[in-house]
């Protein structure tokens, strides 16, 4: 499956990936890992914290899938609003992910801090617009409720975005606490931790069958035999080795990277900039003063093969990003467009399988994924250790849909 085609910038802020060590396969694991991308490599820093033995397996070199082509925009909001899922899943567990949100937040900067290189994670406030009159009081039910349970967060009317930007809107919700991030950089820099932490690292390896022999698992690989009393699937929107997904919908969106701007800062704070309508233009700046602008997700799940719809797509995004910002010099640099995936009911898949015993999942599927690979290998963490964790069943992989599209959503 092609996850991304096109032109990608991040690989350009890191030439020359770190080296893995050539280790031999051991006789056991504690835990296997599917996937070594932002939530693979995560999940590997929380249970070698936990001191588990773990191996990491992909069938690509690690850091080359979704991850070069995440747009590295961190927040605690989500594509659903607080007010809404508190409608959907009802008011204790609506507010609790959001809080899980905001700690996976802070919990993204400290393991910034700890990585052997800089990952380029700089604390920014998003700004969140109504794209139309229409979206108004969605935005101000947002903020209320936003408010009404602690987050932090400001509103600006049409007047207050006009001081701060040269675009006029009606209204906007202002968070704090979010952050940008090299994605790329951030994950080379797990990869290298965990290693560090004595974690093994098997790039080229691709999962091919996984059978339960006498209480453990036996992962059969093009690279060889695999023991390991648990397997965690961290696989990001790549069809599943073992199983199928239910309840999600893989597309594509487009995205475009222009050449540096003087301007510094480029607008009010270097703000992360995303808006109401659906699908919604966003966009972030990046170390090296550039700008970041993605959007038109389509209902595809493969990236098109070719250059000139890729081109085509980025000169739509100049245009909306110069409407914008009008007195901007934008030229694109990069342009590409990758795969994502989203669920039914807007969280994530996390947890045991519920009848596979010990096949785990955490598949951050929505626009908030980096967030969700966080909060996720914690929770896992905990539940691989035998803690009870009190949030997991917000995630769980078996829930109902039937409030949105009829029948299950989870892991078949």
């Amino acid at each position: 499956m092609h996850i991304h085609e096109g032109s990608l910038y991040w690989p350009g802020t890191m030439p020359i990936p770190p080296e893995r060590k050539k280790v031999e396969i051991a006789s056991h694991y504690d835990v296997i890992i599917v996937g070594g991308g932002m939530s693979g490599a995560l999940s590997a820093l929380a249970l070698a914290d936990k001191g588990h033995s773990i191996a990491v397996l992909d069938k690509r070199q690690m850091a080359t899938g979704s991850t070069m082509a995440n747009t590295g925009l961190l927040q605690y909001s989500n594509d659903i609003m607080l007010h809404e899922l508190i409608e959907q899943i009802g008011e204790k567990d609506a507010v609790r992910f959001y809080q899980l949100c905001l700690e996976a937040m802070e919990n993204l900067k400290k393991t910034a801090e700890r990585l052997p290189l800089n990952p380029d994670f700089i604390s920014r406030p998003s700004i969140y617009y109504a794209s139309d009159e229409n979206d108004l009081k969605r935005i101000r039910n947002e903020y209320d409720t936003l408010t009404h349970y602690g987050f932090p967060c400001d509103f600006w009317d049409e007047v207050e975005i006009c001081k701060h930007l040269p675009f006029s809107k009606p209204g906007a919700i202002v968070t704090y606490g979010d952050a940008e991030v090299n994605p790329y950089k951030f994950v080379n820099g797990l990869l290298q931790l965990v290693e560090s932490m004595g974690v093994h690292l098997f790039e080229f390896t691709e999962v091919t069958d996984i059978n339960d022999e006498n209480g453990l698992l036996h992962i059969s690989t093009s690279a060889g035999e695999f023991y390991a009393d648990n397997v965690l699937f961290t696989t990001g929107y790549e069809t599943l080795p073992v199983g199928k997904r239910i309840g999600a919908d893989i597309n594509r969106s487009y995205v475009i990277v222009t050449e540096p701007i003087d301007d510094s800062p480029i607008w009010h704070k270097n703000a992360l900039i995303w808006e109401s309508k659906r699908p919604y233009l966003y966009m972030r700046t990046t170390e090296d003063n550039r700008i970041i602008v993605g959007g038109l997700d389509e209902d595809k799940p493969q990236a098109p093969l070719s250059n000139e719809s890729i081109m085509k797509h980025g000169a739509i995004l100049k245009k909306q990003l110069q409407e914008l910002f009008p007195e901007l010099p934008i030229e694109i640099d990069y342009a590409y467009c990758a795969t994502f995936g989203e669920s039914l009911d807007n969280l994530p898949f996390i947890g045991e399988h519920p009848s596979k015993r010990n096949h785990y999942y955490l598949l951050g599927y929505g626009g908030n994924g980096t967030v969700y690979s966080m909060l996720g290998s914690k929770i896992l963490a905990d539940i691989m250790t035998g803690k009870a964790n009190s949030d997991a069943h917000i995630v769980q992989l078996e829930r109902s849909a039937t409030a949105l599209a009829g029948g299950r959503s989870g892991i078949a």
